[in-house]
């Protein structure tokens, strides 16, 4: 598979409120289309913003009226439907110049699996966004996917990322390494006085901010990019992210580390001895921590940065 390269440069929030209820005025004058699906989410936020910014009109997908007030858009510029009821999609993506999904779970609710979301709900989108006649379908899916054939959460995306490269249709796979909020656990264990990572602590990952991402989502994407493995600009060993960790926390620096076996253990037995919405998220971060998590170094955030912005 061919991986493109594409740079691009940060950027922060503005009103997306007021910018979107401008760019809608100039809905004739030939504006591009981008249905966002997931958009309530970490990353889906940040997408909503990034076009807005970039002058398209947005369309996001939101079946949760409160979480809808998240986006701060105009009513005009929600879809209520639910992408795993296909009935509820039908029409909503004519006219749409690109789609974007960046839809997943990461615990397990509402009694949908991984299959259910992950896989269905992206095949959705995906066969009325071929009815529709969209051009592009971008689709947030996971680094190293190829090492993680084993973990559920991980098989329903890849899954989808086969069907949608088997689709007629251009495509774009971004791959982010992590997100700056998926190492909230880094810092909660310095808070509490105690890091503990498994065998030497040596295997290193870039994580990515969410606006980073977004950022280099949709630089991607004009450059027609078929796949892009993305993290942010610094990387940290464990043992680095523990320490960074610490220091922010203000906390003194204790870290236990485990052997790995441990680690394979739990992967084995977590299925038998935790309920699904536990293990499920625990076998990818279990499996995540045991190899290096590296994408290309993009954007501008700080980690130390966010452990600050979270400090109690």
């Amino acid at each position: 598979m061919d991986a493109s390269h594409c740079a691009y440069v940060g950027d922060g929030f503005g009103c997306v409120a007021d910018i979107a209820l401008k760019r809608n005025t100039q809905r004739e004058m030939n504006m591009k289309t981008v249905f966002i699906a997931g958009a309530t989410g970490y990353l889906g936020q940040h997408l909503v913003k990034e076009y807005v910014r970039r002058g398209w009109f947005v369309r996001a997908l939101v079946r949760d009226k409160v979480r809808a007030g998240l986006l701060d858009l105009p009513a005009q510029m929600l879809v209520e439907a639910e992408a795993t009821k296909p009935e509820t999609l039908a029409g909503q993506l004519d006219g749409a110049d690109l789609v974007i999904s960046s839809l997943g779970i990461t615990r397990q609710k509402d009694g949908l699996s991984y299959q259910d979301v992950d896989y269905q709900a992206n095949l959705n989108l995906l066969e009325e966004a071929l009815k529709a006649g969209v051009p592009r379908f971008a689709y947030i899916h996971v680094l190293n996917a190829d090492r993680m054939k084993k973990v559920p959460l991980v098989t329903a995306k890849q899954a989808f990322v086969e069907r949608l490269q088997q689709a007629p249709m251009a495509s774009t796979v971004i791959a982010p390494s992590g997100y700056f909020s998926d190492m909230r656990d880094f810092y909660k264990m310095a808070c509490s006085g105690r890091v503990w990572l498994f065998g030497d602590g040596s295997y290193r990952i870039n994580p990515v901010h969410g606006a980073d991402l977004a950022v280099a989502t949709a630089d991607a994407i004009d450059e027609e990019c078929q796949w892009l493995d993305v993290g942010g600009p610094e990387v940290f060993t464990q043992t680095e992210l523990a320490i960074l960790a610490f220091q922010i926390a203000q906390k003194p620096l204790k870290i236990s580390y485990l052997p790995d076996s441990l680690r394979r253990m739990a992967l084995v037995t977590l299925p038998f001895l935790t309920p699904r919405s536990m293990h499920g998220p625990a076998q990818f971060f279990l499996t995540a921590l045991g190899m290096d998590v590296l994408g290309e170094q993009r954007g501008t955030h700080q980690l130390s940065d966010y452990f600050a912005s979270i400090r109690p």
